[in-house]
């Protein structure tokens, strides 16, 4: 086995920068606002008009906002790089803002002021559904067509620097027409990073075989150059053809525990997927959670649940937490872009829940034992953006963020 990534220091337990490979930052400001029953049959379908009424509220300013304060969030509970996956393109009505850009801008802003690395993931989005229909009323913001949605690229290819990437993000194959893609992949750099939905509900796999003769993700290794840039974020719905073809392609699935918990979108297969040499990051999705711990747990205890067995998640080591963050901390560079190099988390060796904590244990400590945050510090390419537990701008992101939601719900 290799060696413990984390270390005692004088500091604390040290160890790497998280990457938190799925984000929808709008979405932070309607977490826990649907949770009452609109239908017997609630499901994703469902959740979805709620988050398309909120998405229709938000201006580039409401957006910076809510970010800033995801972002600091993230960052004290131990992200340190954030895949953003953003299709807020446009206005309501959907007109391009006098500036194409403004919304990516906003998140641009929120990441640099809060410290955090950001890899904008721009969403191409095109039709609503396998058969090719337009765009809905609600759907008309997200929506380019394959020119302005690379111009966008480009534009916002000007701003990168040390912690900003840009890559892209195909929304689903149900929004995406097979030309279309052909045509955004052939123009893309050849670092860039892809990210994509896929097999995220029951529904969109018996679309996706009805209309295209194949399973998604099936579909799309046989159709598009998957490698070890590409993310295939959710991927829940698997055959053992489809994992083992994901591990071979040496892609990263990008697992969003809590949100597909609160989605109730099913489990991911993780015993067979590491069985087969899967790679697999974490993130948080819809926002519902903003942290690694939560994911981690989660991930393992659903496979307990679904298993009646414990302890599901090991690789080479026998501990359940050392595997699951070597297996977040394998795929960070390759899903972000980004070398994450000067980024530390620490945390306190004086917590509680760490008291006799060893390198053997530490992890599984921090993990499965309680609900207190113990990050102490995190630095982000050097720099220190968390220190005892408060973002170091924490309280006037707040201010702003409080009034934000204000303008969001009158």
């Amino acid at each position: 086995m290799s060696e413990s990534p984390v270390q005692r220091t004088a500091r604390g337990w040290e160890l790497p920068g998280l990457a938190n490979l799925h984000s929808h930052a709008f979405q932070r400001a309607m977490a826990g606002m649907a949770e009452r029953q609109t239908d017997p049959a609630d499901s994703f379908w469902t959740w979805r008009d709620t988050m398309y009424r909120m998405a229709a509220r938000f201006d580039p300013d409401t957006l910076r906002e809510v970010a800033a304060q995801l972002y600091v969030e993230m960052l004290e509970a131990g992200y340190t790089a954030v895949c953003e996956f953003h299709y807020l393109h446009h206005a309501p009505d959907g007109r391009p803002y006098d500036d194409p850009a403004a919304m990516s801008r906003a998140l641009i802003d929120a990441a640099r002021e809060t410290g955090i690395r950001l890899t904008l993931l721009p969403v191409l989005y095109m039709t609503g559904g396998f058969d090719g229909r337009a765009l809905a009323e609600r759907q008309r913001r997200f929506g380019h067509d394959i020119d302005a949605y690379l111009r966008l690229l480009d534009t916002l290819r000007a701003s990168q620097d040390d912690t900003l990437r840009i890559g892209c993000a195909l929304h689903s194959l149900r929004a995406v027409p097979e030309a279309a893609m052909r045509d955004v992949l052939a123009a893309l750099p050849g670092d860039a990073r892809i990210h994509i939905h896929i097999a995220e509900q029951t529904a969109e796999v018996d679309e996706c075989i009805a209309v295209r003769g194949a399973r998604p993700v099936r579909w799309l290794l046989d159709h598009a150059p998957v490698d070890s840039r590409w993310t295939l974020v959710h991927a829940t719905h698997l055959n053992d053809d489809e994992i083992a073809g994901i591990a071979a392609s040496r892609a990263t699935v990008a697992i969003c525990t809590t949100t597909e918990g609160n989605l109730g979108d099913g489990l991911f297969p993780l015993r067979p997927f590491l069985d087969a040499g899967g790679r697999f990051g974490i993130g948080s999705d819809s926002h519902v959670s903003t942290s690694p711990v939560e994911e981690l747990r989660w991930l393992e205890y659903g496979q307990r649940l679904v298993t009646r067995r414990r302890n599901i998640a090991v690789r080479e080591s026998t501990s359940v937490g050392e595997t699951l963050l070597a297996g977040v901390l394998s795929t960070a560079a390759d899903a972000t872009g980004q070398t994450m190099q000067g980024d530390r988390v620490v945390l306190d060796a004086g917590a509680p829940i760490l008291a006799g904590a060893t390198e053997g244990d530490v992890i599984d400590r921090w993990i499965f034992s309680g609900n207190r945050p113990v990050v102490q510090t995190v630095e982000v390419a050097g720099g220190e953006r968390v220190c005892e537990g408060r973002h170091v701008d924490a309280e006037a992101i707040a201010v702003r963020y409080r009034a934000a939601i204000a303008r969001l719900v009158a």
